[in-house]
């Protein structure tokens, strides 16, 4: 497994390497920047990259917008971001296109070698690993009154649907109507559980982060 790590402290980023290494990992290049792992990635092709989400110049959102590049000009590398603490909006970004291949993680995990190392696996399988945490403030916005409850039985069906990964069309298929129908009931239920405003892809992930903590 070839690996591209993205780290603008010395120290992690050595120690990463390390860690990976001694784990059987390939790791062709450590950077620290958003731009050096651009170059990277357009050298190298790794099967994975490990990225941190703020770093030079501003570290705020660096290895993220560098992390939605890859996604969009090499989606067969798979993107693991780590992040001191939980950014929702970064989350939702990172996974509002096809989640296959992504990771967020909490830079806590890594300490945990094992765990670590499967999250990296999997992400370069094409899997997708979201921290529990990440996952339980997501779903904290919405506690305080069930918003599923207000779901029709059709709509759960659709929901349903999409937390298996199909598309429109195949939800559709699943439920013998039409796919004008299935839109509608998405809709529906975008509109119930109160993610009017959110863009359309990010509304997706979220609608099935709600149902699967449910």
């Amino acid at each position: 497994m070839r690996i591209v790590i993205a780290e603008d402290s010395v120290l992690l980023r050595a120690g990463l390497s390390r860690l990976l290494a001694e784990q059987g990992c390939d790791v062709v290049e450590a950077v620290g920047d958003g731009e050096a792992l651009l170059r990277a990635v357009a050298t190298d092709r790794p099967d994975v990259c490990v990225i941190d989400v703020r770093m030079p110049p501003t570290f705020t959102d660096e290895g993220l917008r560098a992390a939605l590049v890859i996604r969009s000009r090499w989606p067969e590398v798979g993107v693991l971001v780590l992040s001191q603490y939980v950014e929702e909006r970064y989350a939702t970004e990172l996974l509002g296109g096809n989640p296959a291949g992504v990771g967020y993680l909490l830079k806590d995990r890594v300490a945990d070698v094992d765990e670590f190392i499967d999250a990296v696996r999997r992400v370069a399988d094409g899997g997708a690993v979201l921290d529990p945490e990440v996952v339980s403030q997501l779903l904290a916005r919405s506690r305080q009154v069930d918003p599923l409850a207000a779901l029709s039985p059709r709509e759960r069906d659709v929901l349903r649907g999409m937390a298996e990964g199909r598309s429109n069309g195949g939800i559709a298929a699943q439920l013998v109507v039409g796919e004008g129908a299935v839109e509608k009931h998405i809709s529906n239920i975008f509109a119930k559980l109160g993610l009017i405003s959110t863009d359309g892809d990010h509304r997706r992930v979220l609608a099935v982060l709600r149902y699967l903590g449910a």
